[in-house]
């Protein structure tokens, strides 16, 4: 069974009649209460209105004349507008309310509508006059500026033009408009008309005309007899859209990787276009952070890549009020390349500029230029900086505020982090700011100073001042900005100072003073306030008033509330001077206010909490020196609406009959009404289905059936909800837990708790369990709180099965109470419940003591006794307090006694440390607690008199030694012995010119020891040492100083050990002496073994001097790693010894893939090949990702080698990372694992090495016999280029290789000594099939081989053939 937490409720139910009256307009107060004339101010709550009635206070008249400021309203408004949030009525539709219930929605009558309009704009300042027609008649207004047209008014030269004016006031008014500072006679020109009861113009231009005639400033003047409000100067501007001049533009060259910057130049348009880039195929330019567009359109490249070519630039502007767009004839680019081939796998590659050839750049500023600018902005503009820089890598911009983070909350990046925009900026916005652009070459930044100047702005607007006769007001007028504005007055639309003169007016600055005002004073002013960067205009009229009291609402109103919630009373009135308001019930002559009463300053009256005698009839009375108004309300309280029987979850068998019961309890009076829903949906009762008022009956369930059932009562004041899940089972299946297979959370909270069975040491609590959400509810923790000792703080009481909702709890006496309930499931704890009322039990002694209980000294001659307070369940009564005895022990003295009231008491003139016996009980107005038991306590101590005598120190090795002492006698210890503690500092080295720190430090023996042991020491050294005695107090005297000396021991590590690998060849160590010498350093011992892998060789032993701290080592295995350990010695032995690897090598460092390169192979008249030339081949064979065959087409394979050179390998491309170097105890393997060895030694990399020399091999011998046939093989038509000048066959296209026999391949001469050259090292895969000019072709022909360079003579050439080309070997095998 679920039961919802929700209670639904719609609010306060209120039969209302037709209203008799609606608001009044003032925004401005009078004296004496800061409100004016209104009392009406609703809350729109769920459909119904509460008004309001705000102030307090009787007018004593035209005498009682005081300054009455505007400016106050506002503040004054917000405030009530706080407070109508905080006392509107709430009813249950959240869980936060309880049980109490809301009142139902009742659709609002008309009057309800127009006095929340007048709410609105009085809370806004302006104030409209009663709807009422008879308050209409009456009361006059002067005229108000309703609606106008913008400042700035551009319109469409396509249209007619429209500038609006529109006011208000009583007797309507007349409207004229000004033009460029001139009266425009609209009579005069056909084209002009104004709206009839309006002044807005409209001029129309279909029988002709230019628009561009009617620019210019206009101004709207509207008049009645009480005064003339004015429009702001309205400057009318047609919008323009000019064409963009023709032009050629020839093709922009530029070289790749450079800067580019091409120019929009758009034509000046009214307003500005919006500028976009696209091709001339209306495609949009694709923008990141290389290419971009700037703030003022131009398209700015970092860097010109070739790609940029693909497409041309056409700058676009559209104009918003013509919704035309114009087109700039289109940039062509021509880009300048070292890489005419635009590889589209290099856009991606991670140094896609090294790859394409473009030299990197540092970073320089394109946008702004220099570096420094400045920059204004108006305070609540947007402010947009903007940096755009050159590069090669393309920089990175980031911005800075100097002096200060940038405002999080108003600055974003924009444009690629190219610009930074600062919305709604203020003062504090200014200052310096900076974009640092940065690539990998450097960084360059480019300051900003910002000012922000501003506009005037409001401080105090002028509000309307309605006033009753004689008493006094003010008009304020202040107004901020940068430069500080000047301010205007008006009256009537003419400068004050040409007004007649008013001697109850007096102008000072901002402000109009206003004193004993009459009839005649009523009129409009204007204030006018304006910098260089624009002008304020505001009317406010005052108005001179005297009304006697009115009530605004229906009279006799019903309202019908449900028993415990909260309502309020309002009672809405009108009238100058403002009334004062009273509540009275049943005609009672005392006034309502205090208890379960409460009265708003506005005159609402609520109830903070309904009972059934609240039931009645409320009078309110609206009183002024005019007279008085009244009205009353009557007020019904209504029993809650309850489901006292809820269903139950179910599982049924498919065509069986389920009941799910719903039985309510409701107020007889109300209309109840029982519905369903499933799954949340309004249910269909079929013909399978039954609905009764108690129960809902499904016949002949099927499984679409199943789902959520809610019942809902309820009246037209309330409801209630309950819900159950219905699971349908198919035939002879196992029922199952449906709950297994839906979302799980958290219990809804326990409600509606009520206290049953009231006694005085217990109550029975019961309550209402939550939904479980899917898991069931294993336990209820019941807690508890007093508002007493801890109010506001809950503590556990009692916990139960989550089968119970109710329960019997046991109360401590004299404790006001108040429960809660946590229901717990599997995933977690609910919310809390709603507290239940509060319930105090009677009192009693206390039945216990606190606990705790000590004495201490605190001071040699005291003793401070201190105990745990007892809490609000163990005080048992009022007025607790605690009966302190003391006495000392064993003196069989009388004891002393003190009550005390809070947790401690101070005990004076002690001996030193002397055992009390102390005795803490409580007491309380109903008595005392049992007798107590007594706690030893001490006094206060003092330091020790004595010093431990009879030191001895004996020196157990170069770090610690032994101590032994004799004890002091317990009477000069003055306390209780905590410790001896021994004091030792490091007084010298034995070694000279060796610093040492004399800092003191200390051993601890606690306990009343007399041996112990200090470590921890430095050999070699001179040590000093005192003993003393220590307790609570402190250190006793030191005593006699004992010196003793340790002797030499082992060095500490050698300070930052360094591996360094300047080449291939050698290794250079370097390192420092070490921190701790211990003693006369005998020299250094450095181990170290060549690894690889898993392999280890022979660890070599080195012995080095004191002095040296550097060592070269000669690698004699370019592939292995090398591990060091080194340790520095003195004649005790070696220290702790530190450890480093050297870098790791390249191939380990970046495994890279390259193409397999092969050595010269000898191969001899067997065909096999040497050992040695095998093991070079092995060790400096590389593995290539794209393995080359050779039937494929010719292509160029881009590859990055990474290989040791030796000194038998063939040139390579190295890729080499920095050496790394590392420090400290520990072994470090940078960027080196066990599983990356040596790929040479790898079982399939010698196996594919082999498989390609023997495929190569077999080439040459097809090739050799092809070419041993004689003729001529044509290949013209096969080769891709034609052939140079060198090629003395190239009459037929072919070549004849009859004459070549005896001819040395390309690339095939070696050295005397039989290595490679560097620079002429050509024989590799690369003549044979790859790069160059040395291809396959497409028919698998070799081609390559036979291209011979002239680099060397011939007879070089013919030396170093015979050595070591596998070719020439063939020949002479053949």
């Amino acid at each position: 069974m679920r039961r919802l937490a929700a209670r639904g409720a719609a609010g306060d139910a209120r039969e209302v009649a037709a209203p008799a009256a609606d608001g009044w307009d003032s925004a401005q107060a009078r004296s004496p209460s800061p409100w004016r004339l209104i009392g009406l101010c609703a809350i729109w709550d769920t459909g119904v209105f509460l008004p309001s009635a705000a102030w307090n206070g009787v007018s004593s008249g035209v005498e009682r004349r005081r300054l009455n400021e505007a400016k106050k309203l506002s503040s004054v408004q917000e405030v009530q507008l706080k407070r109508f949030e905080v006392t509107r009525p709430q009813g249950l539709g959240n869980k936060e309310r309880g049980r109490v219930p809301r009142m139902a929605r009742q659709p609002a009558p008309p009057w309800v509508h127009a006095a929340f309009l007048f709410c609105l704009l009085s809370l806004g300042g302006a104030i409209e006059i009663p709807m009422d027609p008879s308050i209409q008649n009456e009361l006059t207004q002067p005229p108000t500026i309703t609606k106008q047209s913008v400042k700035d008014h551009i319109v469409d030269p396509r249209d007619n033009i429209l500038i609006e004016c529109e006011a208000k006031g009583n007797p309507a008014p007349s409207f004229h408009w000004t033009r460029n500072s001139r009266f425009f006679n609209i009579a005069k020109d056909p084209r002009v008309s104004m709206r009839r009861r309006s002044g807005t113009l409209v001029i129309d231009f279909r029988s002709g005309g230019r628009p561009e005639e009617y620019e210019g400033e206009y101004q709207c003047f509207a008049r009645n007899k009480f005064g003339t409000a004015l429009s702001n100067r309205i400057r009318l501007q047609v919008s323009k859209s000019p064409l963009w001049p023709k032009e050629n533009l020839d093709p922009v060259v530029v070289q790749e990787g450079a800067p580019l910057t091409l120019q929009c130049n758009p034509p000046p348009g009214l307003p500005s276009p919006v500028i976009f880039w696209m091709s001339s195929s209306m495609e949009p330019i694709a923008q990141d952070k290389r290419v971009s567009q700037g703030h003022n359109g131009d398209l700015y490249f970092s860097n010109v890549m070739l790609q940029d070519m693909q497409t041309d630039y056409s700058c676009n502007a559209r104009f918003h009020f013509t919704h035309t767009i114009q087109q700039k004839n289109p940039f062509t680019l021509k880009v300048l390349t070292n890489h005419p081939y635009n590889d589209s796998s290099l856009r991606n590659h991670p140094d896609m500029y090294s790859a394409r050839g473009v030299a990197e750049r540092t970073p320089s500023f394109m946008y702004p230029q220099g570096t420094a600018s400045s920059q204004m902005v108006l305070r609540g503009m947007d402010l947009l900086l903007e940096c755009i820089a050159s590069g090669v890598p393309t920089p990175d911009i980031a911005w800075y505020k100097k002096g200060g983070d940038l405002p999080s909350d108003k600055a974003k990046f924009e444009n690629f982090n190219k610009a930074l925009r600062i919305t709604n900026v203020s003062e504090e916005d200014s200052g310096e700011y900076f974009c640092l652009a940065s690539n990998k070459m450097g960084s360059i930044r480019h300051t900003i100073s910002v000012r922000v100047k501003a506009a005037p702005y409001w401080l105090d607007e002028p509000k309307n001042l309605i006033l009753a006769p004689g008493e006094d007001g003010r008009l304020v007028c202040r107004a901020n900005g940068n430069p500080k504005p000047t301010v205007q007055w008006m009256v009537n639309g003419e400068p004050l100072q040409s007004a007649p003169p008013n001697p109850n007016r007096e102008v000072a600055g901002d402000t109009i003073i206003f004193r004993d005002t009459q009839i005649s004073s009523r009129a409009v002013y204007q204030c006018n306030t304006s910098n260089e960067h624009g002008y304020l205009l505001a009317n406010a009229f005052v108005s001179v008033l005297d009304v006697p009291p009115r009530m605004l609402s229906p009279r006799n109103q019903l309202i019908r509330v449900i028993l415990y919630n909260r309502t309020r009373l309002d009672c809405p009135f009108f009238g100058s001077p403002i009334p004062t308001l009273r509540w009275f019930k049943n005609g009672q002559g005392s006034n309502l206010d205090g208890g379960n009463y409460h009265v708003y300053e506005n005159g609402s009256l609520e109830i903070k909490m309904i009972r059934k005698e609240d039931q009645g009839i409320y009078t309110c009375v609206a009183t002024n020196i005019l007279g008085k108004a009244e009205n009353q309300v009557r007020l019904e309280v209504k029993d809650p609406t309850r489901i006292y029987r809820m269903p139950e979850d179910q599982v049924a068998k498919r065509g069986t009959t389920v009941q799910l019961e719903c039985r309510v309890k409701h107020d007889p009076s109300l209309k109840l009404t029982v519905s369903w829903l499933k799954d949340d949906e309004p249910l269909y009762i079929g013909n399978r289905m039954k609905k009764e008022d108690d129960s809902l009956t499904i016949f002949g369930v099927a499984e679409r059936d199943q789902g959520s059932y809610t019942c809902v009562a309820s009246t037209e004041l309330d409801q209630d909800l309950a819900k159950a899940y219905l699971t349908v089972l198919a035939d002879q299946a196992t029922p199952t837990n449906r709950l297994a297979a839906l979302p799980k959370g958290r219990p809804d909270r326990p409600r509606d708790l009520e206290l049953t069975d009231l006694a005085e040491r217990s109550v029975r609590l019961t309550w209402i369990p939550g939904d479980d959400n899917n898991s069931p509810i294993t336990d209820y923790v019941v807690q508890f709180e007093e508002d007493q000792f801890q109010p506001g703080v809950w503590h556990d009481h009692s916990k139960y099965p989550g089968s119970v909702n109710s329960a019997v709890l046991r109360l401590s006496p004299y404790v006001n109470y108040q429960f809660r309930v946590i229901a717990i499931n599997e995933v977690g704890s609910s919310h809390p419940s709603l507290p239940s009322e509060r319930y105090r039990t009677s009192g009693a002694p206390p039945e216990s003591n606190p606990g705790d209980v000590k004495g201490e000294g605190t001071r040699k001659n005291n003793m401070e006794i201190t105990w745990t307070p007892m809490n609000a369940t163990s005080a048992f009564g009022p007025n607790l307090r605690y009966i302190v005895k003391w006495r000392r022990r064993e003196t069989r003295e009388a004891w002393n006694n003190v009550t005390v009231w809070g947790s401690r008491y101070v005990v004076g003139q002690t001996p030193v440390y002397v055992p009390y016996e102390i005795r803490v009980q409580a007491e309380n107005d109903f008595g005392k607690g049992p007798e107590p038991e007594s706690v030893i306590g001490y006094s206060g101590e003092d330091y020790p008199r004595a010093a431990p005598t009879e030191v001895k120190v004996r020196v157990m090795n170069s770090t610690a030694i032994s101590l032994q002492w004799n004890r002091v006698y317990s009477d000069t210890v003055q306390g209780q012995l905590r410790e001896y503690r021994a004091y030792y500092w490091r007084e010298s080295s034995l070694l000279k010119n060796l610093w040492v720190s004399q800092k003191r430090q200390q051993a601890s023996f606690p306990g009343d020891r007399l041996r112990g042991v200090v470590s921890r020491l430095f050999p070699y050294s001179n040590y000093k040492l005192e003993m003393v005695v220590v307790n609570g107090r402190g250190d006793g005297p030191r005593s006699e100083t004992k010196e003793f000396t340790t002797p030499e021991g082992v060095p500490s590590a050698p300070r930052r050990f360094r591996v360094r690998q300047p080449n291939l060849e050698t290794i250079n160590l370097e390192w420092d002496h070490p921190e701790h010498p211990n003693g006369i350093m005998l020299g250094y011992t450095l181990k170290y073994v060549a690894f690889n892998g898993t392999k280890v060789g022979k660890q070599i032993v080195e012995n080095f001097s004191p002095n040296q701290t550097k060592f070269t080592v000669q690698r004699t295995d370019p592939v292995s790693r090398y591990r060091f350990t080194l340790s520095a010695r003195t004649q005790v032995g070696s220290g702790e010894a530190v450890t480093e690897e050297s870098p790791a090598p390249p191939n380990e460092a970046t495994p890279t893939a390259a193409p397999p390169t092969l050595p010269p192979t000898t191969v001899g008249a067997t065909g096999a090949v040497s050992s040695t030339d095998a093991t070079a081949i092995a060790a400096t064979t590389e593995v290539t990702t794209a393995p080359i065959i050779p039937t494929v087409a010719p292509t160029t394979i881009a590859t990055t080698t990474v290989a040791t050179t030796t000194a038998t390998a063939a040139t390579t491309t190295t890729t080499e990372s920095p050496p790394t170097t590392t420090s400290g105890t520990k072994i470090h393997e940078s960027a080196y694992t066990n599983n990356q060895a040596d790929i040479a030694t790898q079982g399939w990399f010698i196996g594919l090495m082999c498989a390609i020399a023997l495929l190569v091999l077999i080439l040459l011998i097809v090739c050799f016999i092809k070419r041993s046939r004689g003729g001529k093989y044509p290949v013209r038509e096969k080769k891709d280029v034609p052939l140079g000048p060198e090629d003395p066959k190239e009459e037929d296209g072919s070549f004849d290789y009859s004459d070549e026999d005896n001819k040395p391949l390309q690339g095939s001469q070696t050295s005397l000594d039989g290595t490679i050259k560097q620079q002429e090292s050509d024989d590799s895969l690369v003549d044979y099939g790859e790069g160059g000019e040395g291809q396959f072709n497409e028919d698998g022909s070799f081609i390559g081989q036979y291209t011979v360079k002239k680099d060397k003579d011939e007879t070089e050439g013919n030396e170093s053939s015979e050595a070591t080309s596998p070719v020439n070997a063939i020949y002479s095998l053949a």
